[in-house]
């Protein structure tokens, strides 16, 4: 049974996250879905594999928890699916690129949400959320952007590009916030603008193979714009 969902507000934006295990009753028929599915390369950005979630199943573990969305987020209506993917991080430490390196935000707009669920145990890694440290934001919006873009290359100037490894902690760029602990059938909800990334073991494993893979569902929502902005 679902647990009590449990909401922390992080940073000193104090941007919602929540937080809920035992997400669906039934973890296991998704694994078993996503064992037997295609990856491919999905984005020049996300470090690994992805293949789509049957819809009918998206709609199943989204049902329950649409109005809690709405409400923790400030939608006046149930948010629609962007997509919904099946994910896998097979991209080795020493291949990534610099982008790959640093924090991200899925979109600009404060009415994009994830839903990130967690098929994999806590050995594979959590999420962490980031504050950069030279414009103090935690939250990337279109109006910030033209802020962040060019401080962010200042920092690289002075600081250096990141080794060829995954962000774990702070660094002199980014402070790390808030790590949410990856716990099988757990979900995180959150704004898609957040400065996040994998925290990820150093043991990962990395192969292609969804049953032994970093194996979550990535699941990506719009809400109202006017509502969102209110």
């Amino acid at each position: 049974m679902m647990q009590a969902p449990r909401i922390e507000q992080i940073g000193h934006e104090a941007e919602p996250v929540i937080v809920i295990d035992d997400f669906v009753p039934d973890p296991a028929r998704l694994r078993a879905a996503a064992e037997v599915l295609q990856y491919d390369v999905m984005g020049r950005h996300y470090p690994g594999l992805r293949a789509q979630v049957a819809p009918q199943d998206v709609a199943a573990y989204l049902h329950p928890v649409e109005g809690l969305i709405a409400e923790v987020f400030g939608f006046p209506a149930p948010a629609a699916v962007i997509s919904a993917g099946y994910s896998i991080v097979t991209t080795q430490p020493a291949d990534l690129t610099p982008i790959q390196r640093i924090p991200h935000f899925d979109g600009f707009e404060p009415e994009r949400v994830a839903l990130l669920h967690y098929l994999c145990g806590e050995e594979q890694g959590g999420t962490a959320f980031y504050r950069h440290r030279s414009t103090g934001f935690e939250t990337i919006s279109a109006d910030r952007h033209a802020t962040y873009d060019p401080a962010l290359h200042r920092d690289v100037a002075r600081h250096g590009l990141p080794g060829a490894a995954y962000i774990s902690g702070s660094t002199p760029i980014y402070e790390q916030i808030a790590t949410f602990e990856a716990r099988p059938n757990r979900a995180l909800i959150y704004r898609g603008n957040l400065l996040h990334c994998a925290h990820l073991p150093a043991a990962l494993d990395f192969a292609n193979d969804p049953r032994r893979a970093r194996l979550t569902v990535n699941t990506f929502l719009m809400g109202s714009r006017q509502a969102a902005q209110q």
